[in-house]
């Protein structure tokens, strides 16, 4: 979360719900982040966690999402 707080163009990643069970977000290795998709004021996303899926929203300066998400993929 703070190196997605820490990328230019991000003004707040709120934490949203959080739904357990490991067989959710195969695919997703732990602590890994996917975005969803752009909606308004940022995107939409899900964080692997140990115990499940993470949705967080991350808010970002008008018209940098699709910079946010790309500079999100390379963090992986």
């Amino acid at each position: 979360m703070r190196k997605i707080e820490a990328l230019d163009g991000v003004v707040a990643v709120i934490i949203g719900r959080s739904y357990g069970g490991k067989s959710l977000g195969q695919g997703i290795p732990t602590g890994g982040v996917k975005v969803q998709r752009k909606i308004s004021g940022g995107l939409k996303a899900v964080t692997q966690s140990a115990k499940g899926l993470q949705e967080i929203f991350i808010r970002t300066e008008a018209g940098r999402e699709d910079q946010v998400a790309q500079a999100i993929l390379a963090l992986a």
